[in-house]
């Protein structure tokens, strides 16, 4: 009896473990699809594909995915570059540039929350109504990519410090990249729709 109550509990286990590694499987799938029409798609789906089982093959569930990806790529970012501006010794031109860039990136982040509250709100509209909502996301997506280029903007002088240059750059970079495909899913999912 206690054999075969433990051969049930495997075979159900086998079962659960089938299941959820299919469904991770196709969202996989689904996920390099889609991030196959973006700018970076090696990096959409390296961001993405750890969501897999919560997307699964749910083109809204992405576009939230990928845009809560960017808000919180483009906080940390921010926290990175405010942390940079309390450093003792930097130049005048520096530490303008930093606090410009915190500025840009924070409005980044304000573009970015806003997108993903409007994708949260929206519900099951259609329509004319769904078109607002994602004219409305598409924008501000779209002005969170120039505010990162607008930050960026600031570093490209030779009398800055090449270290602070770089690194700021590298995070902004990422930001801006990331930000570019959820940009990509987002028109992907309006146009779908």
């Amino acid at each position: 009896m206690a054999r075969r109550s433990l051969s049930i509990i495997f075979i159900c286990l086998s079962i659960t473990t089938q299941m959820e590694s299919g469904t991770v499987v196709g969202g996989r799938s689904f996920i390099r699809t889609k991030c196959s029409n973006t700018s970076y798609p090696s990096l959409c789906f390296q961001s993405l594909s750890i969501y897999a089982s919560t997307i699964q093959k749910s083109q809204r569930q992405l576009v939230h995915t990928s845009l809560s990806v960017s808000l919180s790529r483009a906080k940390s970012a921010q926290a990175f570059i405010y942390k940079l501006g309390k450093f003792k010794g930097l130049k005048s031109i520096e530490y303008a540039a930093i606090k410009d860039c915190i500025e840009e990136i924070g409005d980044d982040v304000d573009r970015l929350s806003q997108s993903v509250t409007e994708l949260k709100n929206m519900g099951r509209a259609s329509g004319s109504d769904f078109i607002w909502h994602m004219s409305n996301i598409e924008t501000w997506v779209s002005a969170a990519l120039t505010d990162g280029t607008t930050c960026m903007d600031g570093f490209s002088g030779r009398t800055m410090n090449a270290r602070i240059r770089w690194s700021v750059r590298k995070r902004v970079t990422h930001v801006a990249q990331v930000t570019s495909n959820a940009l990509a899913l987002v028109n992907q999912y309006a146009a779908a729709n």
